[in-house]
């Protein structure tokens, strides 16, 4: 992945995802932790995900609260061939925009199909229907593709399309600094370091410092205790107050 860096020390983004089949658990989300990997490996924080159906005044809603809170907001889901699919007249509702037949798009399907067999019939050509002004986003799977409008980037649901979608689209992203991070096995339940780790955030209030519990095969109840930060002097400073505070509270343990 290769994406071009941007001024800003901070890029942000949200995931919209769009569908019935996704609320009714007819269909397991597998977008989701995909976007989220790959904008921390280039440097953007995915700092909200949304999950909306097939609504056009809830597709509508969250959109707007999206792009006017975050860098970018990739959508997924809805760009398919059929009734309900409608998340291109959704984001040219938002943007204000005419939803038109964008010959390229049109001729990507033809092409498509003169290939595979079917008819570019009136299910088929929704999807070469594109908010007025919007760039396309190449879909090298199967075809039919995704659009750029604004700050918003509309991808298809099928975990296979969106990755490769994702990929078009990721050279052209700004990027921040990468967030680094480090983690400590506590060697502790984590209510043994719950006070004392939000004094170590406290104290260390350029780093996100998070616990996280397990179950250790051997000790039983676990945590391990994730430091990340922009900047490396910042994270081992915070490491360093992490493993110390570990160290006296395995002490104090011990007297128990």
């Amino acid at each position: 992945m290769s994406a071009a860096p941007s001024d800003s020390p901070v890029v942000t983004a949200a995931v919209l995802v769009i569908g019935d089949e996704i609320l009714s658990g007819r269909t397991k989300d597998k977008n989701i932790g995909y976007i989220a990997d790959y904008c921390t490996a280039i440097g953007i924080d995915l700092k909200e995900v949304r999950v909306v159906s097939d609504d056009e005044a809830a597709i509508v809603s969250a959109l707007d609260a999206l792009r006017h809170s975050w860098t970018y907001v990739f959508t997924t889901g809805g760009i398919g061939p059929t009734h309900d699919d409608i998340t291109a007249d959704c984001v040219a509702k938002a943007f204000g925009v005419p939803l038109d037949l964008h010959p390229e798009a049109v001729a990507i399907l033809k092409e498509r199909l003169a290939k595979t067999g079917g008819e570019l019939n009136e299910a088929r050509l929704r999807m070469a229907r594109i908010p007025r002004g919007a760039a396309l986003v190449a879909n090298k799977v199967s075809g039919a593709p995704g659009f750029w409008m604004g700050n918003v980037i509309t991808m298809a649901g099928i975990p296979a399309v969106m990755q490769s979608m994702l990929d078009e689209v990721a050279p052209k992203l700004k990027t921040g600094a990468k967030l680094l991070s480090e983690t400590i096995r506590a060697d502790a339940k984590e209510g043994d370091v719950g006070t004392e780790l939000g004094a170590v955030a406290k104290a260390h209030p350029d780093t996100i410092i998070g616990s996280y519990p397990f179950l250790d095969d051997k000790l039983g109840p676990n945590t391990n205790i994730v430091v990340r930060a922009r900047d490396a002097a910042k994270l081992a400073a915070a490491k360093a107050a992490v493993e110390a505070m570990l160290m006296r509270v395995h002490a104090e343990l011990a007297k128990t």
